[in-house]
């Protein structure tokens, strides 16, 4: 643990800021594309409740940056993290939609997603400019981290709860 302790205060202190947020802004953009990508490939196969709950639970170890200072953010940065990602979630939630095809569900394609996806990365990317000019880029890191996994987790547990009515639904027909 203390190695890398070592190795995280390192980045911290001597990359510049500003390549770690060029770096992470590219990771992000890469990840957002591949994102887009998985879930059209996605579409084409039958959504099952495993799929829909492993993404929040994968994420969620992401957490453990939080056991190092330069990635803790104040509690009131959380709080206003948590509920711009719980906005967003709201609008995954209302888009994201099932259909039942040959006794299978599957996600349906939605048209919007899209443009969800890049009003997000859109949205990310000019938050993090603005911001890191005033917070750090650890604490920058904590924040967005926060903001996704408020994001991800009630869209997911919405995703659950429309599958398990179209589930039930299908066993009642």
């Amino acid at each position: 643990m203390l190695e890398l302790r070592e190795l995280v205060n390192m980045i911290f202190t001597k990359i510049p800021s500003v390549y770690l947020i060029v770096g992470s802004t590219l990771v992000f953009l890469f990840m957002g594309t591949l994102a887009f990508f998985v879930r059209a490939r996605a579409a084409k196969k039958p959504i099952s409740f495993k799929r829909i709950i492993l993404p929040p639970l994968f994420m969620s170890t992401g957490a453990l940056m939080f056991l190092f200072a330069e990635f803790r953010v104040p509690w009131a940065q959380v709080v206003e993290a948590a509920f711009v990602g719980l906005l967003f979630s709201f609008i995954l939630i209302k888009t994201t939609n099932f259909e039942m095809k040959e006794h299978q569900i599957y996600l349906k394609q939605s048209k919007a997603f899209i443009f969800i996806l890049l009003g997000l990365l859109i949205f990310r990317l000019i938050a993090k400019l603005i911001l890191s000019s005033s917070i750090d880029v650890g604490e920058l890191a904590g924040m967005f981290w926060t903001l996704a996994f408020a994001m991800i987790l009630p869209w997911r547990i919405g995703m659950l709860v429309k599958f398990k009515a179209l589930k039930k639904s299908e066993t009642v027909i």
